[in-house]
């Protein structure tokens, strides 16, 4: 899959349209400034490094992190329709959570995180597209994201630190402490965490549909129509010859009839 520019554009523009909408000031200022300081990198970056992951092309954590948002306001409305506790946090922290969530595959303040791959092979075999920048030190994205928006100034709250943190879910072991207790105390105290996740992993499947379902078109049959199993003739002479091993005449009257 591949952007335009105008495109590219465009996700620019209501990237930075969530933050005036969403985000208050002066935390509004500090983040509007430092997405303007790093905007060609970011608009540009993939949002991973290999195709089967996705949206790894231009443009495409920018594509991605809008469509979180979107879902992140979506979802947040369902689970207030099921009864959540939408009193724990504020539409501000869900979606400077959603914006933010990925934030550390920018790299760091002097490298871009994502590289192209030079390797031939590994891009044709794999489908690496980019490769990770060796001249910066590991660090999980949640880890560089949080530590990139303190660097710069840019304050969260408890809940955004938690949100970001574990964004990714059980995916992520690191992650168990939180969402894996089973005491009520060391549970979260708000569902903005599961919301984020949800919000994610909608996004990120959907983006895989759009990029993978077109090409296996052909490759699995048509599902029939209001298909039942009596639509499948094959299945007489095979009941016939079970039928046929039954002694009881009772028990065979009772199976052929259904």
């Amino acid at each position: 899959m591949k952007l335009t520019a105008e495109k590219i554009q465009i996700n620019w523009v209501e990237f930075m349209s969530n933050i005036d909408t969403y985000i208050s000031s002066p935390r509004k200022e500090k983040l509007k400034s430092f997405y303007n300081k790093f905007e060609e990198r970011i608009s540009l970056m993939p949002a991973s490094h290999k195709k089967e992951y996705h949206s790894a092309f231009p443009g495409g954590y920018v594509d991605h992190v809008n469509r979180v948002v979107k879902a992140a306001l979506s979802m947040s409305a369902v689970w207030e329709g099921f009864g959540a506790d939408m009193s724990t946090f504020t539409t501000e922290e869900l979606v400077f959570s959603a914006i933010n969530h990925d934030l550390g595959k920018m790299g760091d303040s002097e490298h871009e995180s994502y590289i192209p791959q030079t390797d031939k092979w590994r891009r044709d075999k794999l489908g690496e597209e980019y490769m990770h920048n060796k001249a910066i030190a590991f660090a999980s994205v949640p880890d560089r994201g949080l530590f990139l928006l303190q660097e710069h100034d840019i304050k969260y709250t408890f809940n955004e630190m938690v949100a970001i943190q574990t964004h990714d879910g059980l995916y992520d072991p690191a992650n168990e402490k939180y969402l894996k207790s089973f005491m009520p105390e060391t549970k979260p105290r708000t569902s903005l965490p599961f919301i984020l996740h949800q919000a994610d992993m909608m996004a990120a499947r959907i983006e895989f549909e759009i990029e993978w379902l077109p090409k296996f078109k052909g490759g699995v049959g048509t599902p029939k129509k209001d298909f039942t199993l009596g639509d499948n003739k094959k299945s007489t002479p095979i009941k016939n010859k079970a039928l046929s091993s039954i002694k009881s005449e009772g028990l065979k009257n009772m199976l052929d009839n259904l």
